[in-house]
């Protein structure tokens, strides 16, 4: 199987990650969150490493349940700054913690998260390839910003959108490649 350039072949879970999440559409809420927690711990890291550390986020973080996720206390948060398996970053994990709130209340608004994420395209995918950046990232990082969440630039939503598949950026030599 051809292969977007940037997939590392020497790490299956890269390999896995990229032929069977990356660029598909997420319409569930629980999903949707999981990959804002992670691209937000991302941010100055590789995505591998990432994704070495995503089943120790997963228990550290309740399973990313933002039920549980928005009531953590300091108490909480002092525990997963002395969790070795996670990445460390207080200002990271407060963003977790925000970012709930503010995910629920989205889905209060909108009846789900998704629901919202996927109002700015009007439900379809958008196909692009070599971009971090766009007009439609910058507008759902503006908002999500307006709305109070943390770690959410454009930059960072880019690769939300990528991840989550509103974008759809696999490469034309890659067998997933949108042909329209």
């Amino acid at each position: 199987m051809q292969r977007c350039a940037w997939v590392n072949l020497k790490n299956p879970l890269y390999v896995k990650y990229h032929d069977e999440e990356w660029g598909k559409p997420v319409y569930d809420d629980n999903v949707l969150y999981e990959f804002l927690v992670l691209e937000a711990f991302q941010a100055g890291l590789s995505w591998e490493c990432i994704l070495k550390k995503r089943e120790a986020f997963r228990k550290a973080f309740d399973d990313f349940d933002y039920h549980k996720i928005c009531d953590y206390d300091d108490r909480k948060i002092e525990s997963l700054l002395q969790n070795k398996e996670i990445v460390r970053n207080k200002l990271k994990i407060q963003a977790a913690i925000t970012n709930a709130r503010v995910f629920i209340e989205l889905q209060k608004e909108y009846s789900s998260f998704a629901n919202y994420l996927w109002h700015f395209t009007e439900g379809k995918v958008i196909y692009e390839v070599g971009k971090t950046k766009s007009e439609l990232s910058d507008e759902v990082s503006h908002d999500l910003k307006k709305r109070g969440m943390k770690f959410v630039g454009t930059t960072i939503i880019y690769s939300y959108l990528q991840a989550v598949g509103v974008i759809n950026s696999h490469e034309e030599a890659c067998d997933l490649f949108y042909k329209k």
